[in-house]
């Protein structure tokens, strides 16, 4: 069963003192996460003086790359479910000196994108989130004409063998709240439905992907 939106808080704000720890352990198991969050923010196309929005910031482990996409004349925006994970984030928005970044407590189904924005991430967040396909279409409406939403994420694979690995994967992400049902949920559908084209790219043998949309004239009020 999901996890409601109370037990993801509790879980995430038990995991943020390591979270940063824990998800770097995945590499033992040859998932190079860093790598693949730079394909991810590369997708966005960002230019400098964009505002970006990160969905699911977390403690802020895109930010980096973020800062060198959008530079000090642009904006970041993180908005986060758990305040004890925004906290971190905070810590390293301080230590690198970032006067352009915004952090934002709430829940991303009731968060109001701004206009006019370069570009809109999630990674390892929009599945965890029931409302998934409203928070892909608030975002297409607040985006500029051209600019792109980018999701990257797990799923089921679709490869017969590679399935055979499913239950070890999401034992290894239980701890992340990670439920087969929620990585059977396709938020890269409702990047299609709303922004009008999809651009997918798979990872670590199906079980993760990259989802690229670029808004077009299908996103409208």
């Amino acid at each position: 069963m999901a996890l409601s939106k109370e037990d993801l808080r509790q879980l995430y704000r038990k995991r943020a003192g390591l979270y940063d720890l824990t998800a770097n352990l995945y590499y033992l198991i040859g998932f190079r996460e860093q790598a693949y969050r730079k394909q991810a923010v590369a997708a966005l196309g960002l230019r400098r003086g964009d505002t970006v929005v990160e969905i699911g910031c977390g403690t802020g482990l895109n930010f980096p790359l973020l800062f060198r996409a959008v530079g000090p004349e642009g904006k970041i925006i993180g908005v986060d479910l758990t305040k004890e994970m925004l906290e971190k984030a905070r810590v390293r928005v301080k230590r690198n000196g970032w006067a352009n970044v915004e952090l934002v407590h709430g829940d991303a189904a009731e968060f109001r994108f701004p206009p006019n924005l370069g570009g809109i991430i999630s990674t390892f967040a929009l599945t965890l989130v029931p409302e998934f396909d409203r928070v892909i279409r608030n975002g297409c409406l607040g985006l500029a004409p051209g600019k792109r939403w980018v999701i990257f994420d797990f799923k089921l694979p679709s490869h017969r063998a590679a399935a055979l690995f499913v239950p070890f994967l999401i034992f290894l992400t239980r701890p992340f709240g990670v439920r087969r049902e929620l990585a059977e949920r396709r938020p890269g559908e409702s990047i299609k439905k709303w922004l009008g084209n999809l651009s997918m790219t798979e990872f670590y043998f199906g079980f993760t992907y990259i989802a690229v949309g670029e808004k077009g004239t299908a996103c409208q009020e």
